[in-house]
């Protein structure tokens, strides 16, 4: 479980092919190697991953044919900057929101532009991903916990304020980089329940 706070950048070193999956060499910045035991939980660009291998600037951590499918992961090449976030641990601070790691789909940068020191963003979703985000709702984009501003189609829009944008890889987005996507965990459940309740 995670909370959206990213701590630290990091920069991918190297990519491996491993079957239908890769593993991936990431130099962690300012993580701390301290933290990342073999087992450990590392949200990636808001992707879960298991540190299988630490080193002395990071950890390696492989990736499944799953995911490399259903996130930006596949994208991504040697030198990419990467949004990293430890595990919770118990009485850490909730300073975002509760995030799995798991991603429910891919969406795009469509607009941007600056508002004083913030940046405004736009944001397209997948077909029929928009019922799970609400206004002065959260969402993670890219592992980072982000308040929605408004909602219409299958678009929606955040503000990014600067603390954020100097400390995560969304300073660094155009329009038409893609991004993972994860939606607030109560309106996933929510979904659920209704639809189980409706009559077949």
């Amino acid at each position: 479980m995670f909370t959206g706070i990213v701590q630290s950048l990091g920069t991918l070193k190297k990519r491996e092919t491993r079957g239908a999956g890769a593993r991936f060499c990431i130099a962690a910045g300012t993580l701390g190697t301290g933290a990342l035991e073999p087992g450990a939980s590392v949200a990636v660009n808001g992707c879960c991953l298991t540190v299988v291998e630490p080193d002395a600037e990071g950890f390696c951590a492989d990736a499944s044919a799953e995911t490399l499918a259903k996130t930006t992961l596949n994208e991504l090449e040697p030198g990419a900057l990467l949004n990293l976030e430890p595990a919770l641990k118990a009485g850490d601070a909730l300073g975002g929101h509760l995030v799995s790691g798991h991603v429910d789909g891919v969406g795009e940068v469509v607009a941007m532009r600056e508002e004083g020191e913030a940046q405004h963003f736009t944001f397209c979703t997948p077909e029929g991903f928009a019922r799970f985000i609400a206004p002065k709702g959260s969402i993670a984009v890219d592992g980072v916990s982000l308040t929605v501003n408004e909602v219409g189609g299958n678009e929606f829009e955040v503000m990014i304020i600067p603390a954020t944008l100097e400390r995560t890889i969304i300073a660094s987005y155009v329009t038409g980089t893609r991004i993972n996507l994860e939606v607030d965990q109560i309106a996933r459940y929510l979904d659920r329940l209704l639809a189980a309740r409706r009559p077949p």
